[in-house]
């Protein structure tokens, strides 16, 4: 049979699996195959189909959420004709608490795939905290205490209120947050507290400043700070050592639960144990704070009854700094370093152009004034030729970032004179497809989402439907110049 297949071209399963596990580790680097990808197999390649297999739920959920798109796209040139790549959990006997505490032990993995991915941005040591754009997970690295007596995550002394840059984009949030650090029991009425914003707009400085003064309160409250994927490694170190009932015990025990990156909180058996805890604590009216990078109703991962909970207290958006706040988050930044080295300085007109051009995070600030600083250190001063690439690059970054599903619906429906319910309805007209299959094509080139994030936006459509949709929108404005020029026109409108 061998002989025959490479005498016909023909690859079998086992080949066309070695193949893309060769290009996943080359494109995504060892240690994020070793996580993911290692025990992934195939089951079947049919027409238009691939179907492969992974061992957990948590596995199947994590690869179908962050790297969907990539496997389809090595599929396809490694299967031509593949249109579709499924994933299904290959049955193991094994105990159910065995089998979750191997999943989900998988959730500290993704925490250092970030960490790797965003190898280029200073280190939360070598960061100034004066603002918000300190590095947001600076549990990984953090100098202080463990909040709840070492159950937390532990939380850097850095991250208080006096290092917290505050403007109008960011009052409000700081202002709740305030009052449930200094208030206690007086300030349920903002329960839970939902905070969201893009990533670098300081939703971890904020947190753990909450978490900070509240430990210090006169009636010493018990206070947890957790990541979303630390909620989930504790969650699986119970299962494994039969202590799930003491972690629940312990949870519903404190006074003020705050927990980050609700994003990443992943597995249907761990989310409704947080909803299970968040009505426990909520009922007892002991606090609960809650930060993300978007809406609570845009979290399609998270079950509904957890999204509907959090979106019934207060939700507050975290929008990027204004020209004024970004100057003093520079201007703070240099008085730190000049602290370190009293002959660094920066022009005030220098100052005037960043704060002018860089519109987006924090970070974007921070990346920015780090380049200066790197050069006065190693005595090469950035060029004004230099300082304008730079800002040129920071400025298309950030122009990507800005841009949500919920613009280009607005957009391109009033473009067409449609409502978005028609875009998102099961409407197949061609006055409704037609700017449908443009916003699908529009959400996945400027947006970073996914094909399955963009598909359940669309009304819950298939990802091979949002992936017809593109491939059809870039073959015809290939051919099509009077189709590029509309494009390019609801493009600008969604940018400016």
């Amino acid at each position: 049979m061998a002989e025959i297949q490479a005498i016909s071209g023909v690859r079998s399963d086992t080949e066309i699996l070695e193949r893309a596990k060769a290009r996943l580790k080359a494109q995504l680097g060892q240690d994020i195959f070793a996580s993911w990808f290692e025990r992934m197999k195939i089951d079947e390649v049919s027409k238009g189909l691939v179907r492969l297999s992974v061992p957990t739920a948590f596995l199947k959920t994590w690869i179908n959420s962050h790297y969907s798109d990539i496997l389809l796209a090595i599929f396809a040139e490694e299967v031509p004709g593949t249109l579709k790549v499924d994933i299904a959990v290959r049955s193991a006997i094994r105990s159910q608490a065995a089998a979750a505490a191997r999943d989900l032990a998988l959730a500290a993995s993704a925490a250092t795939e970030r960490k790797t991915a965003s190898a280029s941005l200073p280190s939360p040591a070598n960061q100034s905290a004066f603002d918000p754009s300190t590095r947001e997970r600076a549990q990984n690295g953090a100098q202080g205490p463990h909040s709840g007596n070492g159950f937390g995550s532990p939380l850097d002394n850095r991250y208080v209120f006096d290092t917290f840059v505050e403007g109008a984009s960011n009052r409000v949030a700081l202002a709740a947050a305030k009052a449930i650090a200094e208030n206690g029991p007086q300030s349920v009425r903002f329960n839970p507290l939902f905070v969201h914003a893009n990533v670098g707009l300081g939703k971890t400085h904020l947190l753990q400043a909450i978490a900070n003064a509240a430990t210090r309160r006169a009636d010493q409250p018990r206070v947890v700070y957790l990541t979303a994927e630390y909620f989930m490694w504790r969650f699986a170190t119970a299962i494994r050592d039969n202590q799930a009932l003491d972690f629940k015990e312990n949870l519903r025990g404190i006074d003020i639960l705050i927990i980050d990156d609700m994003q990443f909180l992943q597995g249907k058996s761990i989310q409704q144990e947080f909803c299970h805890l968040l009505n426990a604590l909520i009922d007892s009216a002991r606090q609960v704070i809650v930060a993300a990078d978007r809406p609570a109703f845009e979290l399609e991962s998270l079950d509904a009854r957890v999204r509907s909970r959090l979106a019934g207290g207060v939700a507050i958006e975290m929008a990027a700094p204004d020209f004024d706040m970004r100057k003093e988050i520079l201007t703070t930044r240099t008085a730190a370093l000049k602290l370190e080295d009293p002959t660094f300085a920066i022009d005030d007109k220098v100052v005037d152009t960043i704060a002018r051009r860089v519109i987006g995070s924090g970070r974007d600030l921070e990346g920015a004034f780090n380049q200066i600083a790197f050069r006065h250190a190693v005595g090469q001063p950035l060029s004004a030729d230099h300082l304008d690439d730079l800002l040129n690059s920071l400025t298309r970054t950030n122009g990507e970032k800005r841009i949500r599903i919920e613009d280009i619906l607005k957009f391109v429906s009033r473009h067409y004179n449609i409502s978005r319910t028609d875009i998102l309805s099961a409407r197949r007209t061609r006055t409704i497809v037609r700017p449908r299959q443009i916003a699908m094509y529009l959400a996945k080139t400027m947006t970073p989402r996914s094909l399955p994030e963009i598909g359940r936006r669309f009304g819950g459509r298939d990802h091979t439907t949002v992936l017809h949709a593109v491939r059809k929108i870039e073959g015809e404005r290939a051919k099509d110049e009077k189709l590029g020029e509309e494009l390019d026109l609801i493009r600008r409108m969604i940018e400016e």
